[in-house]
């Protein structure tokens, strides 16, 4: 049985890219008549952030449901830090005056270790995806390196030939009230940033070499125009941001005559917005735009988050006429291994973004087709109902995740409780659901052989997941509930094998109504499962 499924040629689902393609952190824009995607480059089941080179695709604005492959642009090696830092984060594409187009871009090491210590990295070339070359650092006017400030995440914009640059990452050691007394949290900043003392206490009496800075460029792309200064406060305690507090991942858009600048929040699982009249100051919180947990939409809480959680970072883009937000999702239980998604989402007529709900169908134009089968992995809804967050970390718990074993992808230790879900299908005449499932035994589930890296923030939280358990109702028989709702009564049932360990297909009666509706399945046994492909028949 061929389970390498081919995405149906005039559809798209999350994740939008070839299933074997990570690439998180993503920069949407628009040049000509193309759609280009620029973000870092996960290895899929790596064991580190970026560990790819940056690789680019794009697809036409008319038709986002074929994406092509633009090959890679640029080589970690090409960078003159390569030796002491491998790897490339988040990175940016502008437009310059000169019609050329500019990568901005930072330098880490392992797990993120200095990644906070060097400058911002500029490569130019004379097309958006072709080969660029290294041009050199975001530097002063007389010269020096930029770095006033944490360098981190750069964004940029074109705004009507003016060139504005975005940067910086936040943690809240100055915002607590000891902070000038306590030597713990000065020693973890000095060791974070690779600062002195002098420069983080100086600093932190000015407003903080952390939080979102902004900084105008001269024409040479490279060139501080004035001093960099803070976007918005790096203390948000009393302002519009307590909330939701900058982290990291900045990115500005222009919509019509508003800038929106678009971060990740200390919360770690969303894309939040702030709105000013200007591309560098009076910026105030806007919202939420989306969660790689759903957490906040329809007041759900993190307690009842539907996927694993963790880093994100991503932007909004207008495609033909519609606006997306392009976030990532996390697989193989691990922080390393980030996938594209995106969701399309609205403007009020004051301007706000109401918070978008996480689906399977993305840049779908509309619900997917019911029929024929679809890989597992497109699930936007994956949870046992104790998911952890992740934080540059690796788990080795058991949970429901995305994974791989070779060129298989497919939903591994699904347990008894597990909910799968996919949002939206549109349904006609569909009277049979099926999947094609097996037993998850020793010999096939996927085993982790790289380093272990569990960040010692989550390390209790993970344990306590792990430990507390929703009460279910275990099956002699193996079943898979069908539902069209997250919590209704099902529809129909899937009964499966406990001696299945081969990759079988299981079908099941449904009382479906036509028209558009969610799916999902609850999986029933004392043995878990692996999920590759969702089926649907007439």
């Amino acid at each position: 049985m061929n389970h390498m499924l081919i995405k149906p040629q005039d559809q798209v689902y999350n994740p939008f890219l070839p299933l074997e393609e990570y690439i998180p952190d993503g920069e949407p824009h628009v040049f000509g008549d193309r759609l280009y995607l620029f973000g870092s480059h996960d290895k899929e089941g790596g064991e580190t952030f970026c560990m790819l080179d940056y690789t680019v695709y794009s697809a036409p604005v008319s038709d986002l449901a074929h994406w092509r492959r633009e090959g890679v642009i640029y080589h970690a090696g090409q960078d003159p830090d390569y030796e002491s830092r491998h790897y490339m984060y988040a990175p940016d594409v502008v437009q310059g005056n000169d019609g050329r187009f500019y990568l901005y871009y930072c330098m880490s090491g392992d797990y993120g270790q200095g990644g906070y210590w060097g400058p911002i990295q500029v490569a130019v070339c004379d097309s958006p995806a072709g080969s660029y070359e290294y041009l050199g650092y975001v530097r002063n006017p007389d010269g020096t390196p930029y770095n006033e400030h944490i360098c981190f995440d750069p964004a940029v914009l074109n705004d009507n030939g003016r060139i504005y640059l975005y940067s910086g990452t936040q943690y809240d050691f100055e915002e607590r009230k000891d902070f000038y007394e306590n030597e713990d949290y000065i020693r973890s900043e000095m060791d974070m940033f690779h600062r002195s003392r002098e420069e983080i206490l100086s600093k932190a009496k000015q407003g903080s070499i952390m939080g979102p800075v902004v900084m105008e460029l001269e024409e040479d792309m490279q060139t501080l125009k004035a001093p960099a200064k803070h976007l918005i406060p790096y203390k948000v305690k009393g302002t519009s941001f307590e909330e939701h507090p900058f982290f990291e991942a900045s990115s500005m858009r222009k919509v019509g005559e508003k800038y929106y600048f678009i971060y990740s929040s200390m919360l770690n699982h969303e894309l939040c917005y702030a709105v000013s009249n200007y591309p560098d100051h009076d910026f105030t919180f806007g919202g939420t735009i989306v969660s790689n947990g759903d957490i906040g939409m329809n007041g759900r809480s993190e307690a009842d988050k539907l996927n694993m959680t963790g880093t994100t970072h991503g932007s909004i883009e207008q495609i033909n006429g519609s606006w997306y937000v392009f976030y990532h999702r996390l697989t193989h239980k691990s922080d390393y291994s980030r996938q594209a998604c995106a969701e399309r989402i609205t403007f009020t007529p004051d301007g706000q973004i109401p918070q978008v709900e996480i689906t399977s169908c993305g840049l779908n134009q509309g619900p997917l087709r019911a029929e024929g089968s679809y890989p597992s992995v497109i699930a936007c809804n994956l949870t046992n109902g104790n998911m952890p967050h992740g934080s540059n970390s690796i788990f080795q718990i058991s949970f429901p995740n995305v994974t791989h074993q070779g060129e298989e992808r497919f939903l591994a230790e699904i347990s008894e409780g597990t909910l799968i879900g996919y949002k939206y299908f549109s349904f006609r005449n569909v009277t049979r659901i099926g999947v094609t499932a097996r037993i998850e035994t020793e010999d096939n589930k996927v085993q982790y052989n790289g380093p272990l890296r569990l960040d010692e923030r989550v390390t209790e939280k993970a344990d306590r997941h792990h430990q507390i358990r929703r009460p279910g109702m275990p099956s002699e028989q193996p079943v898979l509930e069908i539902r069209l709702t997250e919590t209704g009564d099902p529809v129909g049932e899937i009964s499966l094998d406990e001696n299945t360990e081969e990759w079988t297909e299981f079908w099941g009666n449904a009382e479906i109504p036509d028209g558009e509706s969610a799916l999902y399945f609850v999986y029933h046994g004392n043995h878990s499962i692996q999920l590759i492909n969702i089926l649907f028949d007439s």
